[in-house]
């Protein structure tokens, strides 16, 4: 576990969604290799490229963004902390999903917000900072460059990510930025309609971590047992 660049924890489903979106991606970080993309009907682009950005992090949902290890701290020791917060905290339900177009990428979203998973998340970017260390000057110029409101700025400051509490939104990446998001958005609507899941229940919490090659690997599932 310790021979990882970085740490985060995520939502990682299991079953035919995450089969069909690692495959679209071409990445399964459960099995830790890559997969062949599959054919997918009425894309403008060709699904290497649409998925080049998304393609290393594995099919997730970000619930505590990607850190390093704070000096001093271990990643037994994170793995214990997720352990123990994980048993406190309840599964959660989302009604639906769908596909759909956020700016100039593409994700799979809740069709209606849930303040249960907002809270679920912002109690584990919380629980788990103590592992984090501080942002570098490059990461947070990285930042800085999508233009962050001063709140936005704050949470940064404070939790090292912009996203987060209530700027969180709940997302499963499918796409890079691409100035054909609508066309592939239908697209995919299409071939993945067949396995989103109607409620969709988030059970567990993975951590993930990057590996030399950057590219992310499912390490443990914790199961909400709250």
């Amino acid at each position: 576990m310790d021979n990882f660049k970085r740490y985060g924890l995520y939502v990682v489903p299991q079953g035919p969604l995450f089969d069909a979106a690692s495959a679209w991606l071409g990445w399964d970080s459960a099995a830790g290799e890559t997969v062949p993309h599959p054919d997918v009907a009425g894309l403008p682009e060709p699904v290497e490229a649409l998925t080049s950005t998304p393609r290393k992090y594995g099919f997730h949902g970000t619930i505590k963004p990607p850190f390093t290890l704070a000096d001093g701290q271990t990643a037994d020791a994170l793995h214990e902390a997720a352990t123990r917060f994980c048993t406190e905290q309840a599964p959660v339900a989302i009604p639906a999903l769908d596909v759909r177009r956020l700016g100039g990428f593409v994700a799979i979203v809740p069709t209606e917000p849930s303040p249960d998973l907002a809270a679920l998340a912002s109690a584990t970017v919380e629980a788990l900072d103590p592992f984090r260390a501080p942002p570098s000057d490059a990461e947070l110029v990285k930042r800085r460059k999508a233009g962050l409101s001063d709140r936005q700025e704050a949470l940064l400051q404070q939790w090292g990510y912009p996203y987060v509490m209530e700027e969180f939104r709940f997302h499963l990446t499918l796409t890079g930025r691409t100035e054909q998001a609508e066309a592939v958005r239908t697209a995919l609507a299409a071939h993945l309609k067949p396995v989103l899941p109607r409620p969709f229940h988030i059970d567990s919490l993975a951590l993930m971590g990057e590996d030399a090659n950057g590219r992310f690997h499912l390490i443990h599932r914790y199961t909400l047992s709250g």
